[in-house]
């Protein structure tokens, strides 16, 4: 059965893309409106039981009704694709989610905002060396210690996926287990910060089909509607 809240997106989709003033949409010549096709219930079956957990409800309609992937907010929605007997999500960024931590639950918190700034207290200015060579050797064994840090362990992002890029090494992620089940956040650590939920303008967290629909009804409305 057809979960009506995907009915005509596919159309809607295929329609923006004929538009001339679509190609001024962000993020459009990345995906090209094109969408994949959409997975067949046994296919979904089958992702699911090599990654150990139940995908939200609103991300698998979108997989069965929609699209595998393709065109949708920022470069596009990271398509799936089964290689070598093996499912696994393409894009730049998608191999960022360690599969074997998706049935653990995305964490409550992220980690202490104290051991964070500390860390980032101890990065070396260059304005204190007087030989360059020293001050690159310091950075990049700080740099080391930094992406070896709380915002970058695999456990930070256990239980979700990266969907789409949105350029300069910022990604938003679905997450599919634990309490946040369903919604999606913003990955800013390329700018020193944590992951954030994304939020509807009344404050709630903002789920998959909302993301993909406030994108589809902004992109509707005009270019410069979407961000």
């Amino acid at each position: 059965m057809v979960d009506e809240t995907w009915t005509g997106v596919r159309r809607r989709v295929a329609e923006l893309g004929s538009r001339e003033a679509s190609r001024e949409v962000f993020g459009a010549f990345g995906h090209g409106w094109a969408l994949d096709e959409p997975l067949t219930e046994a296919e979904v079956a089958d992702l699911e039981a090599q990654v150990g957990v139940r995908l939200p409800e609103g991300y698998r309609s979108f997989l069965r009704h929609v699209g595998a992937g393709g065109a949708g907010p920022a470069y596009g929605v990271f398509p799936l694709r089964r290689v070598d007997g093996r499912w696994r999500w393409e894009g730049d960024g998608a191999d960022l989610a360690d599969l074997t931590l998706l049935a653990r639950p995305f964490p409550e918190h992220g980690p202490d905002p104290e051991l964070v700034d500390a860390l980032l207290a101890e990065q070396p200015d260059e304005e204190t060396f007087d030989d360059m060579d020293a001050f690159d050797e310091a950075y990049e064994a700080w740099q080391e210690r930094w992406y070896d840090g709380p915002l970058f362990a695999p456990e930070r992002t256990a239980g979700a996926i990266p969907i789409c890029h949105l350029g300069c090494a910022q990604r938003e992620w679905l997450v599919v287990t634990g309490v946040h089940r369903g919604t999606v956040w913003s990955d800013p650590r390329c700018d020193d910060a944590d992951l954030e939920p994304l939020r509807e303008p009344d404050g709630t967290p903002t789920t998959f089909t909302r993301w993909y629909l406030d994108w589809l009804e902004k992109a509707e409305t005009g270019p410069s509607a979407v961000r």
